[in-house]
């Protein structure tokens, strides 16, 4: 499964934690999320390939973050 560490900006609390992951498992190809507050990142398992990740950052955007 490859992975995918995926820099963001304005995460400050576990709302917000949250709230990307609950975006992320919305999306089928993605089977792990893990959202590191103190490091400002997200490690992203996924299947699939390019369009996954793209699907993956424009959630992250979407629910009101912004990728480094």
């Amino acid at each position: 499964m490859p992975t995918e560490i995926i820099k963001v900006d304005g995460m400050s609390c576990d709302h917000c934690v949250q709230t990307i992951t609950k975006a992320l498992e919305a999306i089928s190809s993605v089977k792990r999320v893990e959202v590191r507050l103190k490091e400002k990142e997200v490690l992203l398992g996924y299947e699939g390939g390019e369009d996954t990740l793209s699907s993956a950052r424009s959630a992250i955007i979407e629910a009101g973050f912004e990728l480094v």
